[in-house]
């Protein structure tokens, strides 16, 4: 069990403005540079660098080089799940206001987004409802499992389950299948290893594109009719 000054460290360094920013950003799974992170953050390139020293030196944030430049991600996804989580307690919380018509952005972000490194939004809600009511995916509280069906299912679609068991173990174990709770839909979609090489080839097969500067992603036309056919999800 963690200590409480543990507790309250990893709290007030999520909890800071500018940090809470660049940590959002890193959401979405990819690795940026601290130049990158201070702009979407809106602080200065310093004060970013400095932030980003105390999220690494806890474990909140890893850091790859890569030549002279420096990238940073989120160093587990236990820390994704923080994020998430506090997200959703946020929306819970937050005091209502009046109604208003949201913009694009906030649309796309309901409709598809990354966790991370797999999908979320009405997305991938609905493809956690497909797998599970084909009998290829079981949820069960917070634990979850792929089938001998889904994984032949997987196998057809071009995931090798086979191959990402022993990587996961080499991995610290990282659970294969789990549910995770959509902060948006308030449903679970599908996260895990399985759930992180759904999100990887639906990019590498073009089911699904990335819209700059945001979390949100695109469902091309050959992703809508894969999802529909092949998935058997209900997407608009």
């Amino acid at each position: 069990m963690a200590s409480h000054a543990m507790f309250a460290e990893i709290a007030a360094l999520a909890g800071d403005p500018g940090r809470a920013g660049m940590l959002h950003a890193l959401m979405d799974g990819r690795a940026l540079t601290a130049s990158e992170l201070a702009r979407v953050a809106g602080i200065a390139p310093q004060t970013a660098s400095g932030h980003l020293g105390r999220m690494t030196a806890v474990g909140l944030v890893s850091v790859e080089r890569q030549g002279r430049h420096r990238y940073h991600r989120l160093a587990t996804p236990a820390v994704a799940r923080m994020l998430e989580s506090i997200m959703q307690v946020a929306s819970d919380l937050e005091p209502p206001r009046k109604r208003f018509t949201v913009g694009p952005r906030d649309a796309a972000l309901r409709r598809a987004r990354t966790c991370y490194d797999h999908l979320a939004g009405g997305l991938g809600v609905a493809l956690a409802d497909a797998l599970v009511a084909e009998g290829f995916a079981e949820f069960s509280g917070d634990a979850g499992i792929v089938t001998d069906a889904g994984v032949g299912f997987l196998g057809r679609i071009g995931i090798d389950v086979a191959a990402i068991a022993p990587r996961r173990a080499k991995g610290a174990g990282r659970v294969l299948c789990r549910p995770c709770l959509d902060w948006s839909e308030r449903r679970p979609h599908l996260a895990g290893a399985i759930g992180a090489a759904i999100c990887s080839h639906s990019f590498e097969r073009g089911w699904i594109g990335r819209i700059a500067g945001t979390r949100a992603v695109t469902i091309t036309p050959s992703g809508t009719r894969v999802f529909r056919e092949q998935f058997g999800a209900r997407i608009d």
